[in-house]
Order: structure tokens, then C-alpha cells, then sequence
């Protein structure tokens, strides 16, 4: 068996998922839980890494590189922001050491955009930005990563120009739970209807400013011709991709469109950018983030 070189960490809000891993870049242990940064913050965060650490038989004095919650305002200890335009290798040499620990644990900053029209802030994805692109790709990209919060991002030369945030993720669970459409969800089961989704995604992709009718029309369509709550979920959830790939692509991309994503968020993005007749390369989210903390790994330890 090969031996441990470094202890890989992404913290999240509400999860956490930790790699064991060699000098090649094989994971010989992980862990997953849902102590993320709020549980954490009650728990202790050296007492869960200590608990994890334990759990993958990490040796005494191996090194630990972590990204994400760990690293904000209300984490651990704040590793601060890169501010934009922002080199994907500056988030290697600002990772902070937190202090008074038995092993040298590191964990990288953000990114911030302070930009008084467009303020913004990303942590977390960086990292997976550092693995998808690298930190001397010179074309320029523009990169999708969904999620609770999804991210795009425009990057040239491995720098960081700009980005937006969506609260794509939120508002799905806000509005399927809390407003009249979840009369419109109540009971839906596990079945995907593809053509209610792609339907959904073109008429806000092409009329985004009705976007607030486009959702109501999901309730008072169900009530004057029918249809089965999956139906209107997948309504929901295409016109809220379709209302954030008409921002994200409002500035025709000079590069071709990286996703990151995985499980059932890349595939619902996939076929929505398919819908729109916009190709993409796609990547894995938990690759990106797990090459992204190698190559700080090697830049700060050499491993």
C-alpha cells in the first residue's frame, strides 16, 4: 500500500468530505459527513478533522490542505479573499495556517470581486476552478459550477476577471416549498419529464423578464389542463436554469463553456445547455476540487 503524503478537506456549509492521498494523487481513504461549517462551529472544528483524521488512520504530523466554509469569517479561521482580477496561483501562496496545531494545516482563501456595481464573493469554488483550469492555462474560459449558489465564471491566462453568482439552488428549494407552486409539487415522486423541463428552460431562456408569470404559469397550467407533480417540479427547475443561462450567456462567449458539476446537477445543466444549443465540456466537481487541493499540496509541501 502506497504511503499517505497529504489529508485533503473540502468544507463545506452543511458538508464535509475528506481524502487520504498519495504522492501520485490516489486516494487511499475518504470520509464524508454532513458536519459542515454549521455543525462544525458547535462541534469544534479540530475536534471533527481530529475525529476524520483518526477514522482514515492519518499519520501524526501528516499535513491537511482545506478549502471552503473552514476558511470564512465564521469558520475556523479566516483565510481572507484573493481580490479580482485574481491569479489562480495566488490562492497557493496565500493559504493561512491555523495556529496551535499538532500538524501544519493549511486552508485557502477565497476570491472577492469588489466591484461596487457587481460585489461578489466565491469560497470554495476557487478551488475548483484551480483544478478544472490550472493555473497556467492561457485561453480564455467561461465556466459554469452549479449549486445551492451556482457560480460563472470568466478566467484568461490562469486570472480570475470576473464572475456572478446565481442563487439558482435556493430558490428552487424557497419556491417548491414555500410559496403556492408547492401545492403544484406536493407528492411528486422520483420520474423525470424531460419535455417539461426543456420546454421550460427555452421560455425563460428567451423572455427571462417574465420569469415570476413563467412560475406562476406552472400552478394555473397544472389547474386548468392537469398534470402530475413531477411535471411541475421539473417546470420549476428548468425555468430557474433557463433565467441563469440567459445571464450567463447574455455576452456571447468568445471560448468555449466549461461545466463543472456532478450527480443530478450536471445532468439537468448538460441538457439544458443542450436545449439551448450551447455545447459544453464537462467536468467532475469532486475531480476539480480534489486536483485543485493537490496542486496545493505540491505547491506548499512538495508532496
Amino acid at each position: 500500500m502506497s504511503e499517505a503524503a497529504y489529508v485533503a478537506v473540502d468544507w463545506g456549509t452543511s458538508s464535509f468530505r475528506l481524502w487520504l492521498v498519495d504522492r501520485t494523487g490516489n486516494v487511499l481513504g475518504e470520509r464524508r459527513s454532513h458536519e459542515g461549517m454549521m455543525a462544525a462551529g458547535k462541534l469544534g472544528f479540530a475536534t471533527v478533522l481530529r475525529s476524520h483524521l483518526e477514522a482514515v488512520g492519518a499519520a501524526d504530523g501528516l499535513p491537511v490542505v482545506i478549502c471552503g466554509m473552514a476558511g470564512a469569517r465564521q469558520g475556523w479561521i479566516e483565510a481572507g479573499y484573493v481580490e479580482t482580477p485574481a491569479r489562480l496561483a495566488s490562492l497557493l501562496k496565500q493559504a493561512v495556517v491555523v495556529p496551535g496545531q499538532d500538524r501544519d494545516i493549511r486552508i485557502l482563501p477565497g476570491i472577492a470581486q469588489r466591484d461596487p456595481k457587481a460585489p461578489d464573493v466565491m469560497r470554495g469554488e476557487e478551488t475548483q476552478l484551480l483544478g478544472a483550469l490550472g493555473v497556467d492555462a492561457a485561453d480564455e474560459a467561461l465556466v459554469c459550477m452549479p449549486g445551492t449558489h451556482s457560480k460563472w465564471v470568466r478566467a484568461k491566462g490562469g486570472t480570475v476577471e470576473r464572475f456572478a453568482t446565481f442563487m439558482t439552488g435556493e430558490l428552487f428549494d424557497v419556491v417548491s416549498r414555500e410559496t403556492i407552486l408547492s401545492h403544484a409539487v406536493a407528492g411528486a415522486d422520483e420520474a423525470e419529464d424531460v419535455d417539461a423541463f426543456k420546454s421550460a428552460v427555452i421560455a425563460a431562456f428567451e423572455a427571462p423578464a417574465f420569469a415570476a408569470n413563467l412560475l406562476f404559469q406552472v400552478r394555473s397550467g397544472q389547474l386548468l389542463y392537469g398534470g402530475k407533480p413531477s411535471s411541475a417540479r421539473e417546470k420549476i427547475s428548468g425555468t430557474l436554469i433557463g433565467l441563469e443561462l440567459a445571464a450567463g450567456l447574455a455576452e456571447a462567449p468568445k471560448a468555449g463553456i466549461t461545466l463543472v458539476a456532478s450527480g443530478r446537477l450536471q445532468m439537468l445543466y448538460q441538457l439544458a445547455f443542450d436545449t439551448v444549443s450551447v455545447p459544453v465540456r464537462s467536468i467532475g466537481a469532486e475531480d476539480a476540487v480534489r486536483r485543485g487541493l493537490a496542486m496545493a499540496a505540491h505547491s506548499i509541501w512538495n508532496v
